[in-house]
């Protein structure tokens, strides 16, 4: 005869635990009444048609300011233009695709049985993928040593616009590169970021103005005084963690570029500081003429030959601050960046300088920062506090967090990603087709951007790259999910 008590405990552990398979598919972020248990296809056909005409109606109520009407300067007032046909074709194009998304995509992974994951796998697809990257390195080294001329041989009539967006993404692959020391490595939130940026354009372009001093001669000392910043900005924030820690970081920022601003007597004020010099080759300017570097090679004059030795001069800073942020990776300061990410108190247990730790994230950061702010200056000419400002900061830790905290590689995809996506936008002429002639593409890139770059985050939310290689290894250099790695933020 069978005890009534184990029967009555079984049934409770079964409704427990048939409690808790609902609970986690109702937080895995899908819709909740696609369910191929309860009803049949039709079912399913209603549930998914429900859920896009809520998506369409979201959409058409979000989109009735931003797309059905538009709003332009005009005499005596603002002119209003209703333009109902794009908002129909947008609130369509969101409908459809969340019906689809019901109908194939949710519906596959709510069917398909879970499958038990295996380390020696996940082991051997990390080891492929690093031998994959060893093998493409030096062909992607080379494709960037090539570029200019094979955008000169495959595109002679845009090679200067390719060329000076491939300077550009580069720019912005350093100050990633440079601002994932500090978030990525140390764990440190820093939104203030584009003061460093602003320090090293700053001094080189007063430098120049003041002491009559070359770009070559104003690099070094624009990153020593970034990282001087740095330090002084490392001091009043080695007690704060977290949100307080953005806060002021945010703040630092601010108040660079309300110096730049006030400050016009020593550094232009709003009207910037115009004629910054270019960069020479060994004292030989790029210009037509006697004393040129085409007049002293023998070889004909061309704008574009300025816009070449632009891009290798970003290339080399840029292969300089991979270099040493992967060789800094492997020493013990390195090492104390990542395990101050990981838990600041068992950092300070194990004696480990947590002052020294965070003073050095800091410098080393901003000095990358001021080396790209140098470059800055003299690849515009003239700077204003109006190219620093906190929207500069925001997109650099943009592109640090899209391609995963702490991967080199990362923000190298995501700087393409994001600079090149937001350029790309601004010929999507095809557009007009489709939502008429007085549409234009440019005015809403960035809002195209940002649905793009929410789609990634909930697709990709570690970054796109996910899997991190630890720099402490025991016996086997094994490859790891980004989820296992801390994401810091000073915490």
């Amino acid at each position: 005869m069978a005890d009534p008590q184990a029967s009555a405990s079984s049934n409770h552990g079964a409704g427990e635990q048939v409690e808790l398979e609902n609970l986690r598919s109702g937080l895995s972020g899908e819709p909740p009444a696609i369910s191929p248990r309860r009803g049949g296809a039709k079912s399913q056909l209603s549930a998914s048609l429900v859920d896009a005409v809520v998506a369409g109606a979201l959409a058409a109520a979000l989109g009735f300011f931003f797309i059905g009407l538009r709003s332009d300067i005009a005499p005596g007032g603002l002119a209003l233009t209703q333009r109902w046909g794009a908002l129909v074709i947008a609130v369509a194009i969101v409908f459809v695709g969340r019906l689809l998304l019901n109908l194939f995509v949710y519906k596959r992974r709510r069917s398909a049985p879970p499958k038990a994951r295996a380390p020696k796998a996940t082991t051997s697809r990390g080891e492929t993928y690093a031998r994959f990257s060893k093998a493409i390195a030096p062909v992607l080294l080379l494709v960037a040593l090539a570029f200019p001329f094979l955008m000169i041989w495959g595109a002679p009539q845009q090679s200067r616009q390719y060329i000076d967006l491939s300077i550009l993404i580069l720019t912005y692959v350093m100050l990633g590169w440079g601002l994932n020391i500090v978030v990525g490595l140390a764990g440190l939130l820093d939104l203030g970021y584009v003061a460093f940026y602003a320090v090293g354009a700053y001094s080189f372009a007063l430098l120049a103005k003041y002491l009559g001093l070359g770009f070559w001669t104003c690099l070094p000392l624009a990153g020593i005084l970034a990282a001087c910043w740095g330090m002084i900005l490392g001091f009043p924030v080695l007690r704060l963690r977290g949100d307080y820690l953005a806060i002021v970081t945010l703040a630092f920022g601010e108040i660079i570029r309300v110096i730049l601003l006030n400050w016009s007597n020593f550094t232009g004020g709003p009207n910037g500081i115009s004629g910054v010099p270019k960069p020479t080759l060994f004292g030989y300017e790029f210009k037509s003429g006697a004393g040129g570097v085409a007049d002293l090679l023998g070889i004909h004059y061309s704008p574009i030959q300025r816009f070449i030795f632009l891009y290798y001069i970003i290339l080399v800073l840029a292969l300089l601050t991979n270099f040493v942020t992967l060789r800094l990776r492997r020493l013990p300061i390195g090492r104390a960046w990542e395990a101050l990410r990981e838990d600041e108190i068992a950092c300070r247990s194990l004696g480990i300088n947590t002052t020294n730790t965070k003073l050095t994230a800091f410098a080393t950061g901003a000095m990358f920062g001021g080396f790209a702010g140098s470059f800055f200056a003299t690849r515009q000419g003239f700077i204003s506090p109006e190219s620093f400002t906190f929207l500069e900061s925001a997109i650099i830790l943009a592109i640090v967090v899209l391609g995963g905290l702490g991967s080199q590689i990362g923000v190298v995809i995501a700087s393409v990603v994001m600079i090149g996506g937001i350029e790309l936008l601004r010929n999507l002429t095809f557009l007009k087709a489709i939502f008429g002639p007085d549409f234009d593409p440019t005015q809403y890139r960035m809002l195209i951007f940002g649905l793009a770059m929410v789609v990634i985050m909930v697709w990709k939310p570690r970054g796109l790259v996910s899997s991190r290689s630890p720099t402490a290894i025991y016996k086997r250099k094994t490859r790891i999910g980004a989820d296992m790695v801390a994401q810091g933020e000073g915490h």
